[in-house]
């Protein structure tokens, strides 16, 4: 049988680890899969992009384990009521082909997507940020906001969003049990100054520029993970361009991510390359570090694998695979022995 984790039990999962603790283990798995990024098959998603968002599909595997995720982005949604992203998953055991566990990951890829913002942090961050200003108060926000508490101890949140319903959203959610102090800012150059590091969280699906150069200080990390497609971006190009740059996979990214703005051959480093110190991340206190987050499919890899692990004692399932005596009779399953008998002897 095959693991099922729908959005109830996934919601049921977190409160039970802790919202905090979920999002460092987590981050945990992502460190992993990364340090053996050589092991892996890669391709930069399939999207098929249409006028109002895109749907993709995002494959990874090892020697072991094949994964999945569909996944969509609908900046348009949430006027009707719906979500700006969604997505499920499946982890499938390489040797069969057979599906070891399908999971909703709308919930999971934003916890995902937090984890490797905070996890990319610890190592291009500067050691000493406690101030984080968050641009964009959308779903993703609050989990980026703990994720940063969790694994670099962020102390100091300054929050802002052209939306105020969605900051009044944030604040609710997080103001008070979690021991940040949260400013609400009246602009970006306010959520920004004098910050640490500074993430931008924005879904519509245009060239943006939510940071303009005037607003960066040395020694600022930026974490630019809103929504990616080709023809979107967040980041005044000159930023980019004076940043020493990270990604996931730069087939993708350069597609994607900020740095399609400059040219093909622009120099980035890659994450897994940091993680398993075979190249530096910051390497002083004054430069400035850019972390081009688009979200790749070793991310989701390493969620579904930690779910996994996580519900392996509780075993909910669901028949997707047929359990068969003779597995060359598959057509056993769609008519009855009587009727195959009376067809048989007709």
């Amino acid at each position: 049988m095959t693991q099922f984790i729908g959005v109830r039990e996934a919601g049921e999962m977190v409160r039970r680890t802790g919202i905090e603790p979920f999002l460092t283990g987590l981050a945990h798995y992502i460190r992993e899969d990364f340090r053996r990024w050589p092991e892996f098959e890669k391709a930069a998603r399939l999207a098929s992009h249409s006028r109002d968002g895109v749907i993709e599909l995002m494959p990874t595997a090892d020697d072991a384990l094949y994964a999945f995720k569909y996944v969509n982005g609908h900046p348009r949604n949430t006027a009707g009521g719906k979500l700006t992203v969604t997505a499920f998953g499946v982890l499938a055991d390489v040797a069969t082909g057979y599906p070891l566990l399908v999971s909703e990951m709308t919930v999971l890829t934003a916890l995902r997507t937090a984890a490797t913002s905070a996890l990319m942090a610890t190592v291009l961050a500067r050691r000493d940020s406690k101030v984080m200003a968050l641009i964009g108060a959308g779903a993703q926000s609050e989990f980026q906001a703990l994720a940063f508490k969790a694994l670099l101890g962020i102390e100091e949140l300054r929050i802002y969003d052209v939306d105020p319903a969605a900051v009044d959203k944030f604040i609710a959610n997080v103001g008070t049990g979690h021991g940040l102090r949260i400013t609400r800012a009246r602009s970006v150059a306010e959520a920004v100054r004098g910050a640490d590091i500074v993430t931008t969280a924005t879904a519509d699906k245009t060239r943006a520029t939510i940071l303009t150069p005037e607003m960066i200080e040395p020694g600022m990390h930026l974490n630019a993970i809103g929504g990616d497609c080709p023809g979107k971006t967040e980041l005044h190009r000159d930023i980019v361009a004076a940043a020493k740059v990270f990604v996931e996979y730069p087939p993708q990214t350069r597609i994607e991510g900020e740095i399609q703005q400059l040219a093909p051959d622009f120099p980035v480093t890659e994450l897994w390359q940091v993680l398993s110190g075979t190249m530096p991340g910051r390497t002083s206190a004054s430069e400035v570090t850019l972390f081009d987050s688009v979200g790749f499919a070793i991310e989701d890899f390493s969620a579904l694998r930690y779910v996994r692990d996580l519900t392996e004692r509780r075993k909910a399932e669901i028949d997707l695979v047929p359990e068969m005596v003779d597995p060359k009779d598959l057509f056993g399953l769609v008519v009855t022995r009587d009727v195959r008998a009376a067809e048989v002897a007709a």
